[in-house]
């Protein structure tokens, strides 16, 4: 698995519409699914929780949990349809999510996470891995994190992706979480050192190929988040610098091979704007941009879009001189 870059897990914004999306653009960035709860799984609609387009690979499955019995349940679920790859979320901060007891506050509970990972890993042959913060409210030094990272390290798990915040449980807004807890990229440098056997993927923060070539001098591998989602064209940037593949679509070769996908999934039921909404930022910083914005926010991303539309969208961008060429995002 190569997890060189990955576009992190984030909720309402990593569907599978999106990471169809993104993968038009990107062939070799990793993609995660939205956080999905392991007791969802396994009791609810498991084809409309999980079912993707063959396209979208690779793709990871993020879970949300704290059970070992239904998380590994879950697991082998996901295995089954089709995921390349196993992650258990212990970062998110939200209230809700810590209400039921999943996501960061079970930093609090190195042992029972331990018990969640060898469960999980002993039901599936994929890759098993864990996204997590730095530490939580006031418990934030180096040493306790280390602590929490060995623990879950004698499961057998190699992978750890971290976000270089702490979380602030039940104080900050998960937006809140994102931007005000300072970022400490120097303890996931160092941990790399204190497992240098060990996959150490760095999160938090990130928006540029500059950034990304940095930290990949200091980790194995960078995980980008709202950069991915607010300016999707950033991704033919890494391919091109990071990966060095020349063979970069346009922006409007993205809508172009777009259209078709859209049309099979209004034929299932989809509606236009569950689409759509995910490629308001692929003009970002180019000449008509704002046109784009604003058609689709007017247009194509209210509930009731008419889908007849789409058919003269490639027209819009050229009578509006948007600018569809394959440079650099701004």
């Amino acid at each position: 698995m190569n997890r060189k870059v990955s576009v992190a897990p984030m909720m309402d914004c990593t569907d599978r519409h999106e990471r169809y999306f993104l993968r038009l653009i990107s062939k070799n960035v990793l993609l995660y699914t939205e956080m999905i709860v392991d007791e969802a799984i396994n009791r609810g609609n498991k084809k409309k929780l999980l079912e993707f387009n063959i396209n979208e690979k690779p793709v990871a499955l993020q879970l949300g949990g704290s059970s070992p019995k239904l998380l590994s349940e879950a697991s082998k679920i996901g295995e089954d349809f089709g995921y390349d790859e196993i992650n258990l979320n212990l970062g998110c901060p939200s209230k809700k999510v810590e209400k039921n007891k999943f996501g960061a506050c079970l930093m609090k509970e190195p042992n029972l996470v331990a018990d969640c990972l060898s469960k999980m890993q002993s039901t599936t042959n994929l890759p098993i891995t864990i996204k997590t913060r730095i530490g939580y409210d006031n418990v934030e030094d180096y040493e306790n994190f280390h602590n929490f990272i060995s623990i879950l390290k004698s499961t057998g798990v190699k992978t750890f992706i971290i976000h270089a915040r702490k979380a602030m449980l039940g104080k900050f807004t998960p937006k809140q979480n994102l931007n005000i807890p300072p970022l400490k990229y120097d303890y996931v440098y160092r941990l790399k050192k204190d497992f240098p056997n060990e996959e150490i993927i760095i999160n938090g923060g990130i928006t540029t190929t500059n950034e990304i070539n940095h930290h990949l001098k200091k980790t194995d591998g960078v995980m980008i988040g709202r950069a991915a989602y607010h300016t999707p064209y950033l991704l033919a940037d890494i391919e091109r610098e990071i990966f060095n593949n020349n063979q970069i679509p346009s922006r409007q070769n993205v809508i172009e091979q777009l259209i078709p996908y859209i049309k099979e999934e209004i034929k299932k039921g989809t509606r236009l704007n569950q689409i759509m909404r995910h490629t308001i930022g692929l003009f970002h910083g180019q000449t008509g941009a704002s046109y784009w914005k604003k058609y689709l926010s007017e247009n194509m991303c209210v509930r009731n879009a008419d889908i007849k539309k789409i058919d003269h969208i490639m027209d819009k961008i050229k009578f509006n001189n948007v600018d569809t060429s394959v440079g650099q995002t701004a």
